[in-house]
């Protein structure tokens, strides 16, 4: 896990908290994905680093982001679609990139868990991407669609909700999927026949990717958080340091307490004051993170 100077810490959440200036903001190029929310914890696993993952993080082209346990994740692509992804899940962005013509084009490898993908609803983007999504050994192509999938050791499955996927088994020739609620199946190297998913059932593959409030969810505009007290720069960076290595995006908040500087931690964005208590409630039962003292609060 990347570990942080007391300077850069302190330089990063200056960052964080001024955004960019006006020249960058005319300047600097729509990020190929952005977090708009995540229920705690994921990550981003980029070259030799693991960063915790926070609504607004910015990912690339080489990125592979994991959810853990209970955790949820909704990311939105330059083009304006929308990919959520369960707990347990793990997303590669093998290509990423806006061409010289104006095209989204991507490839997405789900290597496990589940998956959502739904374009943007209005259209206003249609013709603009070109958009692969390999689950595990399946590969769709999108052609604006909305659609569900899901990789384990025993299955992948690909069910279309909207729209029309091209789907490709690994082997075989490629094929159509154009039926509302139709999904495929390969269990181990056995190609099932395309059927029709009972509403039932396709609520319940839904949910798994669904975030659930109250569950410790943050956004862009989330107004709680989770406090330490301030403490000792020691002590403050011992804390910080030990909820970025377990998948929370931690900041470092300098404070005053008569002269003598002291440094208090924090974990922003909750929508509501039952998320954060959620949070709080899973770090009393993590270790080393049990022995701290949070306090929620806006």
């Amino acid at each position: 896990m990347m570990r942080l100077s007391v300077g850069a810490a302190l330089v990063a959440t200056a960052l964080a908290a001024s955004g960019p200036s006006a020249a960058q903001t005319r300047t600097r190029p729509a990020p190929l994905a952005t977090v708009e929310s995540v229920q705690l914890s994921a990550s981003v696993e980029r070259g030799k680093q693991i960063v915790p993952l926070g609504p607004g993080t910015e990912l690339k082209e080489g990125d592979r982001v994991n959810t853990g346990a209970r955790s949820k994740l909704v990311l939105k692509l330059a083009e304006g679609s929308t990919v959520k992804l369960g707990e347990k899940a793990s997303l590669f962005f093998d290509k990423a990139k806006v061409r010289d013509d104006g095209v989204f084009d991507a490839a997405l490898f789900v290597a496990e868990g589940a998956f959502r993908f739904t374009t943007d609803a209005l259209g206003k983007l249609s013709g603009k991407r070109e958009v692969t999504i390999a689950v595990n050994n399946v590969t769709a192509g999108i052609r604006g669609t909305d659609l569900w999938g899901k990789s384990t050791q025993e299955s992948d499955i690909i069910c279309l909700i909207e729209g029309s996927i091209e789907v490709t088994p690994p082997g075989e020739r490629p094929f159509t999927l154009d039926q509302r609620f139709s999904f495929y199946a390969l269990e181990g190297n056995l190609s099932k026949p395309v059927a029709t998913v009972p509403i039932d059932k396709f609520r319940e593959w839904a949910a798994e990717t669904e975030q659930e409030p109250g569950r410790g969810v943050a956004t862009r505009s989330g107004k709680w958080k989770v406090s330490l007290a301030a403490v000792k720069s020691g002590a403050a960076f011992e804390a910080y340091n030990a909820l970025r290595r377990a998948g929370y995006p931690a900041e470092i908040v300098p404070e005053k307490a008569g002269e003598a500087r002291v440094y208090g931690v924090r974990i922003a964005g909750f929508e509501s004051e039952k998320d954060a208590k959620s949070v709080v409630d899973a770090l009393k039962g993590q270790g080393e993170l049990a022995k701290h003292q949070y306090k929620v609060g806006m």
